[in-house]
């Protein structure tokens, strides 16, 4: 791969990262503010969408792991 190459490879790579930082704010915020709710409404409908969004966030994150682990393996070679 040429250095043109590698290079945007790496800077989608540093973008990537930004993303999944950025998840990984929100998933916390949101898993805090589920923490925070009373009891009842943790069992509620609304309780269980929002666990599911903080679910869904971390699946999210996890795939961008493995996407940057493969981007990162790429610029290595």
């Amino acid at each position: 791969m040429n250095k043109d190459r590698r290079n945007r490879i790496s800077k989608c790579f540093e973008q990537l990262e930004d993303i999944k930082t950025e998840l990984e704010c929100i998933r916390d915020e949101e898993q805090e503010a589920y923490d925070n709710l009373p009891e009842g409404i943790q069992m509620s409908e609304r309780g269980d969408t929002m666990q599911e969004c903080v679910d869904g966030i971390d699946d999210a994150v996890n795939s961008l792991d493995d996407i940057i682990d493969q981007l990162n393996e790429v610029i290595e070679k």
